[in-house]
């Protein structure tokens, strides 16, 4: 008989993650219109109005696995979600662009807590032999606010109402919240077995490492550093490519495109990566991403950019979910926290330097050129899965 895995708990734990979403992508597409209009903002300004939420999320993650293992999961998740509410509601009032910036980096510091602890939840609730396909549920909750977020974000701040914006986050922020409050997450359980029998850290800098860094998780996630790096280029760079070859509309339908593929994927392929193991999937993912990525050499006409963001989104929306299975699966539960944060963290590493690293390949090889070596780079990633996991992965018989 199968594991129980839609328990009460989890549907709650797919309920916060994708309030704590929609308020990220709200307010990720809005913000730095806002820095130039509610302050006169330079353009540099106005790009850190929003990305310093990036650079908040950033530095938490190096504290989250400590914390949530020292203090709690559900603490930290409902201490970080009323910071959550408070900023939310505070970028009202709030007078000064540097008042905004401050807002946004604490806001980013809540939101990297409070997503490590209800995902650090959420696995520690998924049986293991259902890993992957849990995962894939649970990652759908970010799939549907990528594609609702920047929707309403553009429908509410109509006319420049940007408070209609940060009422809506607010709300969303306080739904978080309520929903999580109904929540049970597991804490975590020393009794691992053989996992846990293993040296402590000598030296008092192993051991602060060690506190916040996984090494187990590392391997794995630096697959997710190399994706998130090339899928920056997309984020970053698609809208201009798109209007610089005079398809302005065709980027909206890549990302409209995409964010249905990623939804399909995460639906559909984790029951396989559970039963075949993690090369039957992995592999052919990345592949297929890489793919994706190079189709958007051939230019940014609908078809074009349809294709593309089916391969893309299928590639990409597979290996992320599939590639945190591996992780968590790699780690004693006691490491969970530490995991998930260390994952993450080489995530946004990825997508926080990707736009800059590609931004200087642009001027260079163009859009085109760009798209090109983003491609090229997955294509090398099949050779890093390989190194780091692939060879040593276990087979389908090992898994059965």
């Amino acid at each position: 008989m199968r594991e129980k895995l839609w328990t009460r708990n989890f549907v709650l734990a797919i309920g916060t993650n994708l309030f704590i979403y929609m308020v990220f992508y709200l307010l990720m597409t809005s913000m730095a219109l806002y820095a130039l209009e509610r302050f006169q903002a330079a353009d540099s300004a106005a790009g850190f109005a929003s990305s310093a939420f990036i650079v908040g999320a950033l530095v938490s993650r190096f504290f989250a696995g400590m914390l949530l293992d020292k203090v709690g999961r559900r603490r930290i998740l409902l201490l970080a979600l009323l910071v959550f509410v408070a900023v939310s509601v505070l970028y009202i009032p709030a007078g000064s662009l540097q008042l905004l910036l401050v807002l946004r980096l604490v806001h980013g510091a809540a939101f990297g807590l409070a997503h490590t602890a209800v995902t650090t939840g959420a696995q520690a609730l998924i049986p293991q032999a259902r890993r992957s396909e849990g995962t894939g549920y649970f990652a759908s909750s970010t799939t549907i606010a990528t594609a609702l977020g920047p929707f309403l974000a553009v429908l509410l701040a109509d006319g420049a109402d940007f408070q209609s914006v940060f009422w809506f986050s607010a709300g969303c922020s306080a739904a978080a919240f309520a929903v999580a409050l109904a929540l049970r997450l597991p804490e975590h359980d020393d009794d691992d077995g053989a996992m846990d029998a293993e040296p402590e850290p000598k030296g008092r800098a192993a051991r602060v490492l060690a506190a916040v860094i996984e090494p187990r998780a590392l391997p794995v996630a630096s697959i997710v550093l190399v994706a998130g790096l090339a899928y920056s280029g997309v984020l970053s760079f698609l809208t201009s490519y798109a209007a610089s070859s005079g398809e302005p509309s065709s980027a909206a339908l890549y990302f409209l495109v995409f964010a249905a593929a990623v939804l399909v994927s995460r639906l559909c392929v984790g029951r396989l990566h559970d039963r075949r193991g993690d090369n039957v999937v992995m592999y052919p993912a990345l592949l297929i991403f890489a793919i994706g990525l190079a189709v958007l050499a051939a230019g940014s006409s609908p078809a074009t950019v349809t294709a593309a963001g089916i391969l893309s989104g299928f590639g990409f929306g597979t290996l992320v979910p599939c590639s945190q299975a591996i992780v968590v699966n790699a780690v004693p539960a006691r490491r969970l926290g530490t995991a998930i944060a260390t994952y993450y963290l080489m995530f946004d590493v990825g997508t926080g330097f990707g736009p800059v690293l590609l931004g200087l390949l642009v001027p260079l090889a163009g859009y085109q050129g760009m798209y090109v070596a983003t491609g090229v780079l997955m294509i090398a990633c099949i050779g890093l899965y390989f190194t780091v996991h692939g060879r040593t992965a276990p087979s389908e018989t090992a898994r059965v």
